[in-house]
């Protein structure tokens, strides 16, 4: 069942909340509903945790935590799930989110000659930028809200399941 596996491999809440630099976030952080684990916050979760996973910004677990205290799912889950975004899946990631921005805005892939210097970096942001974003944004809302939906269906499914296996062995 898709409840006891992650109960299983998130941490303890009582170690999370007396971590010393979580502590910045005061009473919020002791809201039973970010650590209650069902369906609709599990899915919840992944769909925050999805969504800044594909943010193109330092500090991605950060945007994780506030955004599942905004909407009051669980909060290890959603941080745990931006690190699909880590530097070995990173560059294919955002290079496919510049490919599709650029595929949605018309535009042709621009192939520059790399130039490790600050000025080369501003004139392929100003080109890149736009699509790069877009696609970003696209991909984020895209597979956030099919984690959602798949994590109710697989949750929906496990549990009927289990009613089916318990009115059979009666």
């Amino acid at each position: 069942m898709p409840k006891k596996t992650l109960r299983r491999l998130m941490p303890d809440p009582g170690t999370i909340k007396n971590h010393k630099y979580l502590s910045l976030l005061g009473h919020r952080l002791h809201d039973n509903n970010l650590w209650h684990l069902n369906r609709h916050s599990a899915a919840g979760a992944f769909a925050v945790g999805l969504f800044c996973a594909w943010l193109p910004i330092p500090f991605q677990m950060v945007a994780a935590a506030v955004l599942a205290m905004t909407f009051r799912v669980n909060l290890p889950l959603s941080v745990v799930l931006v690190w699909i975004t880590n530097p070995l899946t990173m560059p294919p990631m955002f290079y496919f989110a510049y490919r599709l921005g650029s595929f949605l805005l018309s535009k042709p892939h621009h192939y520059q000659h790399f130039e490790l210097s600050l000025s080369w970096l501003s004139s392929a942001m100003t080109t890149a930028a736009p699509p790069f974003l877009l696609g970003c944004l696209v991909l984020g809302l895209v597979s956030s809200a099919t984690g959602y939906m798949i994590i109710h269906a697989v949750w929906r499914w496990s549990v009927s399941r289990r009613w089916k296996l318990r009115r059979r062995s009666r």
